[in-house]
């Protein structure tokens, strides 16, 4: 960030506390770090992932197949002209990250990247390293609280341009009950038109049982799994612009834009994504 940006910032990850994290039940953020291959987990996170690993031994390469959808999208959307990104459910950072693909097309990109999850803000100096003439910021907030995520993305972002929206591989962790739908709809609302979301989500409609009993351990753990048919998927982009093809399986979406994972035609791929312009 610039000098002038950072007088505008949000406050520094250098000034805040040292996060205060909760090992006594696994996190998705750490869990899906363990899947990728990071270290930035504890056993509570080991222990459930393993069991996820025995239920479902492709689950490394869907996170593989989910992060590859990220990037495609992101190179997508700044080849389009977007300059500007609020990334929700972040994670752990993994490179390249969000800001570093929009970066490389369009130096001058903007991204907010906003997490729940303590570990995140503890590495969250890996998002903030920006081109001079972009900027990164990290929030620490929940999806759920969408009027603070949106106050602080101000402090970075200009609200009236375009943004794009990044909810992938978050909103599965969002019940009906808490509003998944409606936390979407107020986060689109405050952007303007021409803004964009793009998100990816787990489902059952491929392996049923296996989700299931995958629902059932974080059900255990005091964790939402909430697995949306094609049409529930669907339905978070009513009112929005799909682009081609479409809300379809991750690996679908113009894979023309990035490189095949190892193990990705080895059996269904138990998500969906897409992406959609606001008119």
């Amino acid at each position: 960030m610039t000098g002038q940006d950072a007088a505008a910032a949000p406050e520094s990850t250098a000034s805040r506390k040292d996060p205060v994290i909760d090992t006594s039940k696994p996190h998705p953020a750490r869990m899906y770090d363990w899947f990728l291959g990071g270290k930035d987990n504890y056993p509570v996170d080991v222990e459930m992932g393993e069991q996820l690993l025995a239920l479902e031994p492709r689950v490394p390469v869907l996170a593989r197949i989910n992060r590859s959808f990220m990037q495609r999208a992101t190179h997508w959307l700044a080849l389009q002209g977007v300059r500007q990104f609020l990334d929700i459910g972040t994670g752990i950072p993994t490179e390249p990250n969000l800001h570093q693909i929009a970066q490389r097309i369009a130096p001058d990109a903007r991204v907010v990247y906003c997490d729940n999850d303590p570990i995140v803000l503890a590495h969250a100096e890996a998002l903030l390293r920006s081109t001079p003439e972009g900027a990164t910021e990290f929030v620490q907030a929940d999806v759920r609280d969408p009027g603070t995520i949106l106050d602080q993305a101000r402090k970075i972002l200009d609200l009236t341009q375009p943004v794009a929206l990044s909810l992938v591989a978050l909103l599965h962790f969002i019940s009906d009950e808490d509003g998944a739908y409606e936390l979407v709809d107020r986060l689109m609302a405050d952007l303007p038109a021409g803004s964009f979301l793009m998100l990816s989500h787990a489902t059952a409609d491929f392996t049923p049982d296996t989700a299931s009993e995958a629902g059932d351990m974080y059900k255990a753990r005091a964790l939402t799994m909430a697995l949306r048919s094609h049409a529930e998927v669907a339905r978070f982009f009513d009112g929005l612009d799909l682009v081609e093809p479409g809300v379809v399986v991750p690996t679908v979406w113009h894979p023309e834009l990035g490189e095949p994972v190892p193990g990705q035609d080895d059996g269904p791929v138990p998500g969906y994504a897409g992406v959609a312009r606001k008119r």
